[in-house]
């Protein structure tokens, strides 16, 4: 009887027991970061050193060439590059644009830059009479009579009124990527969009644009915030109104670059995979910041934290440094397709893209099993300001890595976002401002430690 007592009450505190070790273990990881993180230092050198890392640029192979040597010099198990081709746009010399002519107002010079992948005006530029629009439908009720031989000025506003800032993203951004094409069904001779922001700024923020197939690829611009609200008001104002905008962006031959892998060796359960990462390339308007420089030194982070504390998982562990996602996704997809081919089994795979500030939480798509496995582990994080669990969604990078199927591939692994609080995200992104000063080291290390948390806990427990 006293056997059996004992092994009923050896049963009955093994929960507790995981979780007290499980306290410990978070604690420490948190510990290590706050005390001797490294992330910080690391955005330092690739923001200050190295700069913008557009995909095909110097700049984005001088990124590859420093992940791969900090990952070497922490003696991980292994460190290897994944060849890619991405596109290769470059901005040429500076965009300029004015209002030329205005009964309101004489020449008015506009800030503005061009949006990712657009053909350039070349030296002539483009004049013409300005139409305003807010949607496709508008574009389309106006209809070629009305468009042909103007440029199409689309000032839909993200929406200010929504907590998300990312669903008012969602919900203006598409005029940014498809709006050359629709204007040019109708005649248009080029592009105007409002900057996708909800603050009144100054500058303008890039992003990528598509072109359709079979239709006329008119040049396009980003025009501030500021300025847009000026604009549409000239526009209500003098329905004669002109605008003049020259660029000298050009696309060139695609160009081979690199994914950066650095990874620890699982033990007991070394064929299931956990990857953490972000994207390497930014844009080229300024340091790459927050998008996404704060996501990579985070990922990389969380393998430097885990040999600090002595820790040896059992599963393996990854961090990819991802190239292209701002204009091709091309490194998410490769990392994808070499799965696959591989016979990889990804268990989860985290993507931190949402700025370097302070941590809210994680969304997650993916069986419900793994995620309400997840959301269990909420009592361990909420103390370190980890508390949404509730949305849903994955990164972009690794989001080709969950469309995998078969026995030994991904078709049941979950993708994970790490959210940060991005209310002040958009005022950065794709911006001159997207600096090093913008973030906070303190903020930036806690986000690291949040991941390795997590990943902590899904190699500790599984998502079964």
């Amino acid at each position: 009887m006293k056997k059996i007592a004992f092994f009923i009450l050896l049963l009955t505190s093994l929960p507790a027991f995981s979780q007290t070790r499980d306290e410990a273990s978070i604690k420490s990881i948190f510990t290590e970061s706050l005390k001797n993180g490294q992330s910080y230092e690391l955005l330092r050198y690739l923001t200050k050193n190295i700069g913008s890392r557009l995909s095909g640029s110097p700049g984005a192979a001088a990124a590859v060439t420093w992940g791969q040597d900090v990952m070497v010099d922490w003696e991980l198990d292994s460190v290897w590059l994944q060849p890619v081709m991405v596109p290769h746009w470059v901005r040429g010399q500076k965009e300029i644009a004015s209002v030329v002519r205005s009964k309101k107002t004489d020449s008015l010079a506009l800030n503005v830059c061009a949006l990712g992948g657009s053909a350039g005006t070349g030296p002539g530029g483009v004049k013409a009479k300005l139409v305003e629009v807010r949607t496709f439908e508008e574009l389309a009720q106006l209809g070629k009579k009305n468009v042909q031989g103007k440029i199409v000025f689309f000032n839909r506003p993200m929406d200010p009124t929504l907590m998300n800032p990312f669903l008012a993203y969602q919900g203006a951004v598409g005029q940014r990527a498809d709006g050359a094409s629709e204007a040019a069904k109708y005649g248009a001779i080029g592009v105007i969009v409002r900057s996708m922001s909800s603050n009144p700024e100054d500058y303008p923020h890039t992003g990528m644009m598509r072109y359709k197939p079979g239709v006329v690829m008119i040049p396009a611009i980003a025009v501030s915030t500021h300025h847009a609200d000026l604009l549409s008001k000239l526009t209500k104002e003098d329905k004669d109104l002109q605008i003049y905008f020259e660029t000298h962006c050009e696309t060139l031959e695609d160009v081979p670059s690199f994914n950066v892998v650095g990874e620890i060796k699982g033990g007991e359960y070394a064929d299931e995979i956990i990857a953490f990462g972000g994207h390497l390339d930014s844009w080229d308007l300024a340091e790459g910041a927050h998008d996404d420089g704060a996501g990579c030194v985070q990922a990389m982070e969380v393998l430097r934290l885990f040999k600090a504390i002595g820790y040896r998982p059992n599963r393996t562990l990854r961090a990819v440094l991802f190239m292209n996602e701002e204009n091709g996704l091309r490194g998410g997809k490769m990392y994808a397709e070499l799965a696959a081919k591989n016979k990889e089994k990804h268990i989860a795979a985290i993507e931190s893209d949402q700025g370097g500030f302070t941590p809210r939480g994680f969304s997650m798509t993916g069986p419900e099993s793994a995620k309400a496995r997840i959301r269990s582990w909420k009592p361990l994080l909420e103390p370190y300001g980890l508390t949404d669990f509730s949305q849903a969604g994955g990164g972009a990078d690794i989001e080709p890595l969950g469309k995998q199927e078969g026995p030994d591939l991904s078709g049941q692994m979950v993708l994970i976002d790490y959210i940060p609080d991005a209310q002040r995200y958009f005022d950065y992104h794709h911006t001159q401002e997207d600096t090093f000063d913008k973030v906070s080291r303190r903020e930036l290390e806690l986000g690291a430690a949040s991941m390795a948390a997590l990943v902590y806990l899904i190699d500790q427990h599984g998502l079964k």
